[in-house]
């Protein structure tokens, strides 16, 4: 009796399984998008099948693709401090995303920052950047807080002699 049980669902989850398919294949053709048609040059009849002779082949040149500018490091930077992306750098801005390099804002070494001693250094550094006092940091200005190029690490010696 178990057999017979076991036999019938199992016939069941089978005639299930390919109905959920065929179902998912049809919703995928169905769903597809139609192909795109190239009209012949000179053809009145709209529903003509397109031609693909020789004299034919700019039909089958597509646009050119975009081209993606590279933004230099400087660029990116900017980007990141520039919330609003209006082409400028606000106080409240500059101050948001200072958010790194702990150690050097810890003043007093004690493990604890206090927004004191963060305020201290961010404002100092915006202020050494707003050469014209605008409050407003332009790209040229912003450039003035980009941290020095890292040291080139000295090649170790042979120790061979």
């Amino acid at each position: 009796m178990n057999r017979v049980v076991l036999g019938a669902f199992g016939a069941l989850c089978l005639v299930a399984l390919g109905l959920f398919w065929l179902q998912g294949r049809a919703l995928v053709e169905s769903a597809a998008p139609p192909p795109d048609v190239i009209p012949t040059l000179g053809s009145g009849d709209d529903d003509a099948l397109p031609s693909y002779a020789a004299d034919d082949l700019e039909l089958l040149v597509g646009p050119a693709p975009p081209e993606a500018d590279e933004l230099s490091r400087e660029q990116r930077r900017f980007a990141r401090y520039d919330r609003d992306s209006d082409g400028r750098i606000s106080r409240n801005e500059m101050l948001s995303t200072r958010t790194s390099a702990f150690r050097k804002l810890d003043t007093d070494g004690n493990n604890l920052l206090t927004f004191e001693e963060w305020a201290v250094t961010t404002v100092g550094k915006f202020e050494y950047a707003d050469v014209n006092g605008n409050d407003w940091l332009t790209p040229g200005e912003f450039a003035r807080t980009a941290p020095p190029p890292p040291k080139p690490k000295p090649k170790p010696r042979c120790a061979c002699d």
